[in-house]
């Protein structure tokens, strides 16, 4: 297969007809409320949609998104940071909706419109001109005594790390129950390609392309330096499980608390049946992005 043909087979064009749209703003920032209400007026200029995050009031009359309401919706628009991007991911709980992220925070990675380019952005958007990126999520379910404790769906990355505590943790990485290798640091992270910039690349893990069908695990700062970063194909199913009895270890999923986890339990992760599309222009450039966020390839 040509490299062309590989790209048309991977890339969903956004060209359908857009009629019901949500927004979603950083709520602790007075910036983001008054552009959201901005933007919203110039939606329904054009005969749209628009809802408002089911927490989040952007002005009267305006509805509250329900879950009838996020399954009809066809475009989410955030306006913020990383953190607000990842909480409009979390509400649509697995649904294909394309996101347009407008980075009104500090670093950008997943909102990558400049707000200077937001209505230029959003006009393409309306106009069939911008292209659906596929990502990967990874699905999460922790067991506990043979019963599903918790399921949840992450973008970037699922950490498993001692917190409070000064203890380090005994894990084991197992790949079907069968032992991949155990690890004694103060956690590890599972990320997926999208989040192999975020707290994986900070820990020494490698960066992975957005596309690529994948996802690394890498040790927080490792007993042993034989503990070492590694990537395995996504369709495998990973369990990462704590040894040590008597010990606990916390489980964050994306930057958001998610809960304790003792002795025995098992974190099974695996490639989620749901993709995540973000909105690019047909021109972007992932190496582009890496450079101004992340200064790669730049000589010291």
């Amino acid at each position: 297969m040509s490299t062309q043909s590989k790209k048309t087979s991977t890339l969903k064009k956004a060209n359908k007809k857009l009629k019901h749209l949500l927004i979603v703003y950083r709520t602790e920032s007075e910036a983001s409320q008054k552009v959201a209400l901005e933007l919203t007026t110039f939606l329904k200029e054009q005969s749209l949609t628009v809802f408002s995050h089911p927490k989040q009031a952007i002005a009267k009359g305006i509805k509250r998104a329900t879950t009838s309401d996020l399954d009809k919706c066809d475009l989410v628009v955030v306006l913020g940071g990383d953190g607000t991007y990842l909480e409009a991911v979390r509400i649509l709980k697995g649904r294909s909706i394309p996101i347009l992220g407008v980075n009104m925070g500090s670093l950008g990675f997943l909102t990558q419109v400049k707000l200077e380019e937001l209505y230029d952005t959003v006009k393409y958007t309306l106009d069939g001109k911008m292209e659906m990126r596929p990502r990967t999520l990874l699905s999460l379910s922790v067991q506990r005594k043979g019963k599903t404790l918790k399921q949840m769906t992450a973008l970037n990355d699922i950490v498993v790390e001692r917190g409070p505590w000064s203890h380090l943790l005994h894990l084991g990485l197992f790949d079907d129950k069968q032992v991949i290798c155990e690890i004694k640091a103060d956690g590890v992270i599972a990320a997926s390609p999208t989040g192999s910039t975020a707290y994986n690349l900070a820990a020494g893990g490698p960066i992975l392309h957005p596309e690529v069908d994948a996802l690394v695990v890498t040790p927080i700062c490792p007993h042993a330096l034989t503990n070492r970063p590694i990537v395995f194909p996504a369709q495998m199913d990973l369990i990462i499980r704590l040894l040590t009895p008597k010990k606990q270890a916390i489980l964050t999923v994306d930057g958001q608390h998610g809960l304790e986890i003792e002795y025995g339990d098992e974190i099974v992760i695996r490639k989620s049946r749901h993709l995540h599309y973000v909105l690019r222009r047909p021109t972007h450039n992932y190496f582009n992005l890496l450079k101004e966020k992340l200064k790669f390839g730049e000589r010291a």
